[in-house]
């Protein structure tokens, strides 16, 4: 079952969504306090289920509202992509992949297993 990972470090609090087999799908950036962190992870599984993807790979994609997926390229070439809240903030951002392919199953994950993933600590 996929997790999130609440853990403190030097400047505050963390947490990454891992997947069953313990692989990162999504990151956070760092919150100032372990609550303010705990809010991140609910606006990860609130927005998760219902955001949609803004595939910025693709020339003239569509620009979606927030909350959304966006896929993009980055300098070195890897496929990544970021979870935008409402209010259009960053709360998540994921790791470089070689493929598109593996970015979109990426996302899948988060989608799927973000409402119903415990947080440990």
């Amino acid at each position: 079952m996929s997790k999130f990972v609440l853990r403190p470090v030097s400047t505050g609090y963390k947490f990454d969504l891992t997947a069953t087999n313990g692989q990162v799908i999504l990151s956070s950036e760092i919150y100032a306090t372990r609550a303010a962190a705990i809010k991140g992870i609910a606006a990860v599984r609130l927005c998760a289920a219902a955001a949609k993807v803004e595939n910025q790979t693709e020339e003239g994609y569509k620009t979606e509202t927030h909350p959304k997926f966006e896929m993009y390229q980055d300098k070195a070439g890897e496929f990544r992509f970021r979870l935008k809240a409402r209010n259009g903030k960053i709360i998540g951002t994921s790791e470089g992949y070689t493929a598109k392919a593996g970015c979109l199953g990426g996302i899948d994950s988060v989608m799927t297993n973000a409402a119903e993933a415990e947080t440990e600590e």
